[in-house]
């Protein structure tokens, strides 16, 4: 089932699913996002799934270990596989708001639930503006180049963010970016 070639968006989704079965709600965030919605132009090895329950922590170690993966810390590693999987702690948001659409993509049969283009972006965002990470910065640019994302939704959330200054910093950037694409 969890193989070395089994790629991120598969493996993703499997854990989802594997979680759903077992009544466990999780959402996926943070850079697998990023690596999904660019084809992996991106690339990130960690799967960051957001609990919809505080509870939900316990069962969906259990879940994973009974996948073959083992706790390492605050993350799960599997022999088969490079990539490492944390569960994070409800509610799902991005900055100071609840998250209110989430995706679904189909692999085969299974369903991955992750954050929609427009909420990834805000996430990479918030790393930006709240940690001053670049990296993160020029990943939501990526996003943005790839995907149909609302910049008016992340205008107004970076507004209320009260990050005016560094949003313009955003929109200047991918100008730039797509001027020289």
């Amino acid at each position: 089932m969890i193989r070395k070639d089994l790629p991120l968006p598969d493996l993703a989704a499997l854990l989802c699913e594997a979680c759903r079965a077992s009544g466990v709600g999780v959402v996926l965030s943070g850079g697998a996002c990023v690596s999904i919605y660019t084809r992996n132009k991106y690339e990130s090895f960690d799967l960051d799934f957001v609990l919809a329950s505080h509870s939900d922590r316990p069962k969906a170690g259990s879940v994973l270990e009974g996948l073959g993966f083992r706790r390492d810390g605050r993350h799960y590693r599997h022999a088969r596989t490079p990539y490492i999987v944390e569960f994070l702690s409800p509610p799902l948001s991005v900055g100071s708001e609840p998250v209110k659409e989430i995706n679904e993509i189909r692999s085969g049969q299974l369903i991955l639930r992750l954050l929609s283009p427009t909420d990834c972006v805000k996430d990479r965002l918030a790393a930006y503006y709240h940690w001053n990470d670049r990296p993160s910065l020029d990943q939501a640019i990526m996003v943005c180049r790839d995907n149909p994302v609302d910049l008016r939704e992340v205008r107004r959330w970076s507004l209320k963010e009260g990050m005016q200054e560094k949003y313009l910093k955003f929109r200047k950037a991918l100008s730039a970016k797509k001027g020289g694409t």
